[in-house]
């Protein structure tokens, strides 16, 4: 076959279109290497700065996901569970061969806003910095002053355990190209000084929707649904806008108190993943705390009085005609705590006809409660033992249907039974 000087210019722009698009793949893909730096020592860092990074860290929950249970602080390798397959943290001590001790600001802060390590591999989106980059540097050089005055830990991540393909860290270039915007925080100036404290730290550092927001097929929070609920290791999170269903009973005040100590007698106790946040919140100053409580209300109630109270409800006849033999095995297993005249009840703690989960449309948190109980992550705290191991899925199908009917006016819930040993399936995987 003979070429004309036609199929050479052809050839000649398929092989520059080629050569482009590989050149536009690796701009988007590369990221250098920030040099090694010494470990600094702990005294070259101000004590302040030190104190407001450690305050800091505890809005971004830093400690959860990178202490493994039992393990040393902030050494990683706890597993994070994702749709995608297994991640471990990574250890941010200032170790310098599996931590971050020869790591200078400048990768830090890097990493925390772009996703990127000091050596320019990207980093997976568990590390929310979409969120993250609605910081200011100057509060991210104070969490990197506290993490480098932590107590350095030799402790190596296991290898991630990700579906085929997807441990492959050059995709999630890609991933930020859709999804990663580089935008700063910007004061709003009709609202408070506090409204935008609150902004600012819910929106970046404290990452709320990371959870609370719906995510697309490949991870990404869903555009303009913004704090419209999503789901956190197994648990529904449920809305923090005017969607839901029990906002009209919650107000600035008892968002401060389930916040600040796990529990709001209106609103039932921490459960879950929320467990651990409210007791990080417990150790952040109480000023920042209600800036995150007064712009969350807001978010909930953009034009209505907020806090209306809870009636109290207790349909037991009721309840009892339907489900007899969940009557009896809640005076057996639950009336000790959740009875009327019970001590829980007496000294304050939340009635269940005041559970959110109990009146949610999806009976997910209510079946994990009960399947995984509410174990407090510090010395105090709502407890609850899990009863796994003790009834049948029918059995607590039978109860989660009981306490729905006798604590709240909502419509049974559908197919429990199912939801019951599908969740069960969930958590024994």
């Amino acid at each position: 076959m003979k070429f004309s000087k036609r199929h050479f210019a052809i050839g000649l722009a398929a092989s520059v279109a080629v050569v482009a698009g590989l050149g536009i793949a690796t701009w988007i893909v590369y990221e250098p290497e920030i040099p090694k730096i010494p470990r600094p020592s702990v005294s070259s860092f101000d004590r302040a700065l030190v104190a407001r990074g450690e305050q800091l860290a505890t809005v971004g929950d830093c400690i959860v996901c990178h202490t493994a249970p039992n393990g040393s602080p902030f050494a990683g390798t706890r597993a994070l569970p994702t749709p995608f397959g297994t991640l471990y943290s990574n250890n941010i001590t200032p170790d310098e061969e599996t931590g971050i001790g020869n790591w200078s600001s400048t990768a830090f802060i890097r990493a925390m806003k772009q996703g990127v390590g000091r050596d320019g591999s990207h980093l997976y989106p568990a590390l929310p910095y979409e969120h993250f980059t609605h910081v200011g540097d100057d509060d991210l050089k104070a969490i990197y002053a506290f993490l480098m005055t932590r107590q350095p830990v030799l402790l190596q991540a296991p290898e991630n355990q990700l579906l085929p393909g997807l441990g492959f860290r050059p995709l999630l270039a890609g991933w930020k190209l859709l999804f990663l915007k580089q935008t700063e925080f910007e004061p709003q100036p009709n609202e408070s000084a506090e409204w935008n404290r609150g902004k600012y730290l819910v929106d970046g550092l404290a990452h709320c929707g990371g959870c609370h927001t719906p995510r697309n097929i490949a991870g990404g929070e869903e555009g303009g649904r913004e704090f419209a609920g999503g789901v956190a290791e197994g648990w529904n999170a449920p809305a923090l806008d005017e969607t839901n269903p029990s906002a009209a009973s919650w107000n600035a005040d008892s968002l401060f108190a389930y916040l600040k100590t796990g529990s709001d007698r209106s609103h039932s106790a921490a459960g879950g993943p929320m467990g651990p946040v409210a007791e990080g919140l417990s150790r952040l100053n109480d000023a920042d705390v209600r800036a995150i409580a007064v712009y969350v209300d807001s978010r909930m109630h953009p034009a209505a009085v907020s806090g209306a109270q809870a009636p109290v409800i207790d349909n037991r006849s009721t309840a009892a005609a339907g489900h007899p033999q969940a009557d009896l095995l809640f005076d057996g297993a639950c009336s000790g705590c959740h009875g009327e005249r019970a001590p829980m009840s007496v000294n304050g703690r939340p009635l269940l006809s005041s559970a959110s989960d109990l009146k949610a449309d999806d009976p997910r948190n209510a079946v994990q409660t009960l399947l995984q109980g509410i174990s407090p992550p510090g010395e105090k705290g709502a407890y609850m033992p899990s009863f796994s191991n003790m009834l049948t899925d029918k059995q607590l199908a039978d109860l989660l249907a009981y306490a729905r009917a006798r604590f709240t006016d909502e419509q049974p819930w559908k197919d429990l039974d199912e939801s019951v040993a599908d969740i069960r399936k969930e958590n024994d995987e």
